[in-house]
């Protein structure tokens, strides 16, 4: 029986799809705080072939019971393909441990998954892009820039 031992979610932002930094009058700290850490990315690794990954959960499964022998991490950052957008080249991450359910676990292990977690994402984002949901983000995007384009206006960074 075939198993996955490694569970990824993110949600997924292409950095060029970003044109401004304005956050609203009334906007939460948190998204203010999301907006911030957008442009310091941006600034860091460039809009072009970058895509900032947020919401990360990674969670390894070291037994078959998730009560027993389960590790969690929150993650987010950065993920950098090829000139294709085909490849990804490495990840730029930020890992928390979120929960554990693994009576065994000490600190040198958590900081080996939280390291494993950089190498999980790298792996996971490729197969993101074989999926083709890189390829919807994409044409999201140029539907998005089509209406921006044809209102006049600003549609948003989220949109």
């Amino acid at each position: 029986m075939f198993g996955r031992w490694v569970q990824i979610e993110f949600e997924c932002l292409p950095l060029r799809s970003v044109s401004r930094f304005d956050v609203p009058v009334d906007a939460s700290p948190k998204y203010e705080a999301f907006v911030q850490r957008v442009k310091n990315a941006i600034d860091k690794h460039g809009s072009h072939n970058t895509y900032y990954l947020h919401q990360g959960l990674c969670v390894y499964h070291l037994t078959n019971d998730p009560a027993h022998g389960e590790v969690s991490f929150d993650f987010e950052g950065v993920a950098m393909t090829d000139k294709t957008d085909r490849k990804t080249r490495s990840v730029d991450l930020i890992t928390q441990l979120r929960g554990e359910t693994c009576t065994w676990l000490n600190e040198p292990i958590v900081e080996f998954l939280a390291e494993s977690v950089k190498h999980s994402v790298l792996v996971e984002f490729d197969r993101y892009i074989e999926a083709g949901d890189l390829e919807k983000t994409r044409q999201r995007i140029a539907e998005i820039e089509k209406q921006a384009e044809e209102s006049g206006g600003f549609v948003g960074m989220y949109l």
